[in-house]
């Protein structure tokens, strides 16, 4: 097992991502800060984080939460006041 170090931190996300993002580390009864850290390390090394049935669940809570941001947005979203 490898050992790590782990720090908080006030990281800001849109209100809708949190919600699919806590959402769906309640279903796979793990904590969102290690939700989060998979998908980066995933990210990191170009690997896909998920199985197509965890992104069928996934398209599932985006519809819930009216989540209806995509890559496409990542770098032209706007924060309101």
């Amino acid at each position: 097992m490898t050992k790590i170090e782990r720090i908080q931190t006030g990281l800001r996300l849109e209100k809708r991502l949190l919600k699919v993002l806590k959402a769906l580390a309640e279903h796979l009864d793990i904590s969102t800060a290690e939700l989060i850290e998979a998908i980066a390390l995933h990210a990191f090394e170009g690997k896909a984080p998920f199985s197509p049935e965890t992104r069928a669940k996934i398209e599932m809570l985006r519809a819930v939460y009216d989540l209806d941001l995509t890559t496409a947005d990542s770098h032209t979203t706007q924060e309101v006041d």
